[in-house]
């Protein structure tokens, strides 16, 4: 589906991914793609958005992942894996866009100090990300005597799940209880 290249889950927000895709300089957004969007060819994908963006700026998601495929060599209906090939990029520009990680750090910040004893955190995480960072805040709590760790690996959606909600296949839930 196309759609404006906006990706704020917050109008107020003043940086679009638009704004990213068409003004940030080669290596930034080389780096941006790479770390947010785990994507090891995100060299090529920078060269050919910036290379590009000279003749015609990108304001729609289906001008990007045409670019991304051609910048990946695939074709823009087919796939070589299960996911498309401009989904990691996708994903590291809604992270930036949104500041999904700095959210995340703070909300784990705040977890600790405003749930009550016995109280319960509940977090699903949609990439490595935020499951790695939430991994660590629990396992530290847990260290220091604050919290226990009530799922020992990640619940994730079975067969079932994902057949009915296919986005829920990168889903990871961990469940913590405040003891003291």
């Amino acid at each position: 589906v196309d759609a404006p290249l906006d990706m704020r889950l917050d109008n107020r927000l003043s940086i679009s991914a638009s704004d990213i895709v068409n003004k940030m300089p080669e290596k930034q957004l080389a780096d941006l793609i790479f770390k947010y969007g785990q994507e090891r060819a995100s060299r090529r994908i920078a060269r050919f958005i910036v290379d590009n963006r000279a003749k015609q700026k990108f304001y729609t998601t289906g001008q990007l992942a045409m670019m991304i495929c051609k910048a990946l060599g695939q074709p823009a209906t087919g796939r070589h894996s299960r996911i498309h090939p401009a989904t990691r990029t996708f994903q590291a520009l809604r992270i930036a866009v949104n500041e999904e990680l700095e959210c995340l750090k703070t909300l784990l910040k705040d977890a600790g100090r405003r749930l009550k004893k016995g109280g319960i955190l509940a977090i699903i995480s949609f990439h490595s990300l935020e499951d790695g960072m939430v991994k660590e805040d629990f396992r530290q709590h847990k260290a220091d005597g604050t919290y226990e760790i009530l799922t020992k690996k990640p619940l994730i959606a079975d067969e079932k799940e994902v057949r009915m909600n296919p986005r829920s296949r990168s889903a990871k839930l961990r469940i913590a209880r405040k003891i003291v």
